[in-house]
């Protein structure tokens, strides 16, 4: 299995993890390319080869204006740029970004883009993890939230750029070196907030995370992130044959340490477990036959992975059921919402879980009936399992005008 080990010594912010991801080999002109499938209007990218501290890696910036320099250098450039998160403390020495984006403007850009569904999928759920902790911080739902820093033009490109990265490098599992922070203050559009930050510590609520290693913020939110997105809180790393180092920088020299993030690109014997999605459950014993059959269709027409009820014995010996929602990560908000809207719960449970899954294409098979779509199930290449889509059937069989049974029997066979 391809595995990336984040090893956050100075910590983790979104340009630094660009950074690296070039330094492993991502060409500038691949995220150039990748990143042109937003409309994001006039900007360009700069990755410039620098050392902190004797240890050399990419200076990654993103500057507004259309006047393009993208090509790593070699040398040092003698003079730091900007970075991107404006409080923060691996770069962000201008004033903060007083423009923004909500939630919502930021979901909507990213969903009606051409990226792939890889980048979408992960870029959409890091996001919904920062909205998710500024609208707990804040009192406000996270569709609502305004992202000043997060929602400027240089912080949705690190997001993105991030996931095309390790799409790039066939990444299949990360793995996440103990994390520490700070201590002291920063500054934000939203005022004076101690560090760790707020948001950064209500992303990071399931990762060990020590704090008061020096006088300066370490992870920023976009960096926790990244890291609640792809890698799993306290789970140890497994040994790894290290291929490659990459190393992306903050600007500032940092008194103590290289301020870098080093990730290291290996090959593990694990074999990748599949991916992870989000359970939403929860209890009722109000809900009518024709509600629950209706926010069956409703959760599933919207995009829900599968939703089922399971008969349970609830309080004051009312029999009732448990309501369970599987989706992707970054549509939890959206689905949270609808089960409290069409439903009588006051509440739900989520967790993130691992989800096993095999390859699947889809191919026709010929029949007397026709041709039936069938679901091929694959893992390491081999063929596990085949069947009739029951859909297809249903369609040929009215047709046909014979009972469904008998084309299914008839798609059996010709397998």
């Amino acid at each position: 299995m391809r595995l990336l080990y984040f090893d956050c010594f100075s910590g983790i912010s979104g340009d630094m993890t660009v950074g690296a991801l070039c330094d492993l080999g991502v060409s500038p002109s691949t995220f150039e390319w990748e990143l042109s499938k937003l409309e994001l209007g006039d900007y360009h990218l700069h990755f410039g080869r620098e050392t902190r501290q004797h240890i050399s890696g990419v200076k990654f910036s993103v500057h507004e204006g259309a006047t393009h320099q993208s090509k790593v250098e070699e040398h040092d450039h003698g003079h730091e740029h900007h970075g991107h998160e404006p409080h923060h403390h691996h770069g962000h020495e201008h004033e903060p970004h007083t423009h923004g984006r909500s939630h919502r403007q930021i979901r909507e850009l990213i969903e009606g883009s051409e990226l792939s569904d890889f980048v979408k999928r992960h870029a959409l759920g890091i996001f919904a993890r920062i909205a998710e902790a500024e609208g707990k911080i804040h009192g406000q739902p996270p569709e609502d939230v305004t992202f000043h820093e997060v929602g400027a033009l240089d912080s949705i490109v690190d997001i993105v750029a991030v996931c095309i990265g390790l799409e790039q490098l066939g990444v299949e599992k990360i793995h996440v070196s103990p994390l520490s922070d700070g201590r002291g203050w920063t500054h934000s559009a939203h005022g004076r907030f101690p560090i760790p930050a707020p948001a950064t510590v209500e992303i990071l609520r399931e990762f060990p995370l020590t704090i008061g290693d020096g006088e300066h913020e370490l992870i920023t939110p976009t960096g926790a992130g990244i890291l609640a997105e792809f890698a799993t809180a306290g789970e140890p790393v497994p040994a790894f044959t290290p291929e490659k180092t990459g190393y992306g920088l903050g600007t500032r020299q940092l008194p103590d340490r290289p301020n870098v993030l080093r990730a290291i690109l290996g090959q593990s014997a694990e074999k990748p477990t599949g991916d992870r999605v989000l359970l939403l459950e929860t209890n009722l014993d109000d809900l009518t036959p024709e509600l629950a059959g209706a926010t069956l269709t409703r959760l599933l027409d919207e995009g829900a992975l599968d939703v089922w009820f399971t008969p349970a014995q609830m309080k004051k010996n009312r029999p009732g059921f448990v309501l369970s929602v599987l989706c992707q990560p970054a549509d939890g908000e959206k689905f949270a919402d609808l089960i409290l809207r069409e439903t009588t719960a006051f509440g739900l449970r989520r967790q993130t879980i691992e989800r096993v899954t095999l390859d699947r294409h889809f191919e026709k098979v010929s029949t007397p009936y026709g041709e039936i779509t069938v679901k091929i199930g694959t893992r390491g290449g081999e063929v596990w399992q085949r069947a009739p889509e029951f859909e297809s059937c249903r369609v040929a069989a009215g047709k046909a005008g014979v009972p469904v049974r008998e084309v299914l029997r008839a798609a059996f066979s010709a397998l």
